[in-house]
């Protein structure tokens, strides 16, 4: 019998159907049970249509999509750069659904860019295969058309990383409050980001310790690190510190025309580009970005023969292998191999002379 009662509790109902079993309790009445248990047969014997997943969408709203989840989860810089890549690829393809964007398509837009630089073009494709393969993720689309794109060949060169004579020259040249600023990311070797959103809160005079965030984290999180204050560093917050306005949360901050508000505001730098193209050429060196900064301070930690582990830990590097790219000069083991191949080298010359 498949509708049955149990007792203090109430009818249920209780079948198989191609070894699969059905069932459903306490019903108040019998009647009830019966009327749910044909409901469900019927619905074995006729199932509702299964709606298919939408599998395609404007290029233009998976670009939208892409940008609001970069703003969320990425740095505010890299969130920039997706932007003004996507203003460009909403140009070509915008009105297109992402199934109708080719391989040849992609191609052709990629080989364009490679006219500015093999560099520029394997940038794009980088960020439109990650623009494709979230779409992908969400079930948004199930195409890409960048996936088998071959990245352009490059000329890999040694970065250049200015000496502490250029740095100090370039610091020289700038203004007091500029100089604060660029001695604050040397001492730390922090990222520009990390030093502009750094805060008064982040500093701890007592420990003589920094706490700088960054978003360079697998999953977008802000994640901290502690930087130990050089006695430089300290002497500059601190006299910073004395001057600073209670309102003001920054320690580096300014004063500037909002578009977006149509008023003057105070807050934290975004962008700072220009400044070191004009602190360079003042100072009559090579030009270099501030991203140099931290080069040149773990080649200095690593010419001093300061573990990899703890340079990683103030870099703020997930990878050992990422701070290695940091790193420029030749280590002792390398000139020792070399002396041990020029002594050998010498020594099969002169006894090839003595036969």
């Amino acid at each position: 019998m498949s509708v049955y009662s149990v007792k203090s509790k109430g009818w249920r109902y209780d079948f198989t159907h191609k070894g699969i079993r059905y069932t459903e309790t306490w019903f108040k009445t019998k009647k009830q049970a019966k009327q749910a248990e044909a409901r469900k047969k019927e619905e074995i014997k006729n199932p509702p249509p299964v709606q298919e997943t939408p599998t395609d969408m404007e290029f233009l709203e998976l670009v939208n999509h892409r940008l609001d989840h970069v703003k969320a989860y990425n740095s505010g810089r890299h969130y920039q750069e997706y932007q003004y890549m996507a203003k460009r690829w909403v140009k070509q393809w915008g009105k297109l659904l992402c199934s109708e964007i080719t391989q040849n398509m992609v191609e052709h837009f990629i080989w364009k860019r490679g006219k500015i630089s093999a560099f520029t073009a394997n940038k794009e494709i980088r960020y439109l295969r990650a623009t494709f393969n979230y779409g992908k993720k969400r079930k948004f689309i199930i195409t890409d058309p960048s996936d088998d794109i071959e990245f352009m060949p490059v000329e890999k060169r040694v970065k250049y990383v200015p000496s502490s004579k250029d740095i100090d020259n370039v610091i020289a040249a700038a203004n007091p409050d500029i100089q604060e600023y660029l001695w604050t990311i040397r001492e730390t070797m922090g990222r520009k980001s990390e030093i502009d959103r750094l805060i008064w809160e982040d500093i701890d005079f007592q420990r003589k310790e920094v706490i700088l965030y960054t978003r360079k984290k697998k999953g977008g999180h802000l994640t901290p690190r502690k930087v130990p204050m050089t006695q430089k560093l300290y002497e500059i917050l601190w006299g910073r510190n004395q001057n600073s306005e209670p309102d003001k949360p920054w320690v580096f901050w300014h004063r500037y025309w909002s578009r977006k508000e149509g008023r003057f505001v105070e807050g934290p730098y975004n962008d700072r580009k220009k400044i070191m193209k004009t602190l360079c050429a003042k100072a009559g060196v090579r030009y270099f970005r501030y991203h140099a900064l931290r080069h040149a301070g773990a080649s200095v930690m690593e010419s001093f023969n300061v573990p990899i582990g703890s340079i990683q830990r103030i870099l703020g590097h997930e990878n050992r292998t990422t701070t290695e790219i940091y790193l420029h000069s030749i280590g002792d083991s390398e000139r020792q191999a070399i002396d041990v191949y020029e002594h050998a080298r010498q020594k099969s010359h002169t006894d090839s002379h003595m036969k």
